[in-house]
């Protein structure tokens, strides 16, 4: 009979010398993580949160019986929470619309359940109502490889009664009946809620500077602390300890600063480079922004009430109504470069020259 150490034992744990690193994230996993860092910007406790549980289910560790995750996305409208699924579906499955969102504004009476699990027999709607959380729609975006489900419910303290009762056995047992009694399996749903909860009261704290809203620089460096610590208190107000006790992670989406709402408006200028070169083919052309135009586009595009979405909209009027009216009408055309500048009173120019190949090359290798 062996006289050795025990397992826990003092001496058995001074014989394992070998050091381990437990916060090393595999290939897959850092594959994933490139991909959403170079997407989205300052939220780095969102990115965190996905990765660990997605970690966690690539080596087959999650929790039996429970979803992967439930994570609860808290902060302003336009401030990101529903772009991180976005591009989390976009990392895992190509598609950034490979998800499935229940809004909850469209389930704030009680038999407007029956929109998403079907009515009862019996009732008016019986096989007739498609329910949206079938097993084949969680399966719809599966791979062999990855048999994972994103599972979103937008703006939760819009629930109704009914819907929240629904969600607490999901959140808690990955478990549905649906109205005729079929019974859905989600435990291998990542299942995300959003929420403007606190909202204002954040708005007031950071003067409101919170989400993509243009901030002058704000000098506490613990206002971060306080925003989430504001979220976090209004939620626990809001949704009842049954609900906050089936959470796994509470992010709260945090300001952004200058530098950080700069970048965001070149990511969303470079998609507009790849829109031009998908609709265009082989013959697309270039265009760039002066940084007047950049600052112009910050100061009309960012709002402290809408976000990012006003950003998105301002570029969309502004930049690309511009430069589709070019493409209609044979103003420019493949190997071109557009040059967008503005003028005193605010309205913006177009001008265009021609680039050499390896001009071209590099302009479309870097962000507008």
């Amino acid at each position: 009979m062996s006289s050795g150490p025990s397992p826990g034992s003092a001496a058995f744990l001074e014989e394992a010398t070998e050091p381990l690193d437990a916060t090393r994230h595999s290939d897959a996993t850092r594959e994933t993580e490139k991909f959403l860092r170079s997407r989205i910007v300052g939220q780095d406790a969102a990115v965190d949160a996905v990765l660990e549980l997605y970690q966690i289910f690539l080596v087959g560790m999650s929790p039996p019986d429970r979803p992967v995750g439930n994570l609860l996305f808290l902060g302003p409208t336009g401030s990101g929470k529903t772009y991180v699924i976005e591009v989390l579906a976009e990392a895992l499955f190509g598609n950034p619309h490979a998800f499935i969102k229940v809004d909850c504004a469209e389930f704030q009476e009680h038999h407007e359940i029956a929109k998403l699990i079907g009515s009862p027999p019996g009732y008016i709607g019986h096989m007739h109502t498609q329910p949206i959380l079938t097993q084949e729609a969680l399966t719809r975006w599966h791979t062999e490889k990855l048999k994972l489900t994103l599972l979103l419910f937008d703006e939760v303290e819009k629930a109704s009664e009914s819907l929240w009762q629904l969600m607490l056995g999901i959140l808690d047992k990955a478990s549905l009946t649906l109205g005729d009694n079929t019974h859905v399996d989600l435990s291998q749903c990542v299942i995300f809620m959003t929420s403007n909860v606190g909202a204002s009261e954040m708005s007031r704290l950071a003067e409101g500077g919170l989400g993509f809203a243009v901030q002058a620089p704000i000098e506490e460096a613990n206002l971060d602390e306080k925003i989430t610590h504001t979220a976090t208190e209004a939620a626990r107000r809001k949704f009842s300890p049954e609900f906050m006790n089936r959470l796994d992670k509470v992010v709260v989406f945090k300001t952004l600063r200058r530098d950080q709402l700069e970048h965001i408006l070149d990511l969303e200028l470079a998609k507009v480079q790849r829109r031009i070169e998908g609709a265009v083919g082989q013959n697309h052309f270039t265009f760039r922004c002066t940084p007047e135009v950049k600052q112009w586009l910050l100061r009309e595009g960012t709002d402290p009430k809408y976000g990012a979405r006003h950003l998105k909209r301002v570029i969309e009027k502004n930049i690309v109504y511009g430069l589709a009216n070019l493409v209609a009408t044979g103003q420019v055309k493949g190997g071109d470069c557009v040059s967008i500048g503005i003028k005193a009173d605010g309205s913006l120019t177009f001008a265009k020259n021609a680039v050499t190949a390896s001009e071209e090359s590099a302009a479309a290798g870097s962000a507008p």
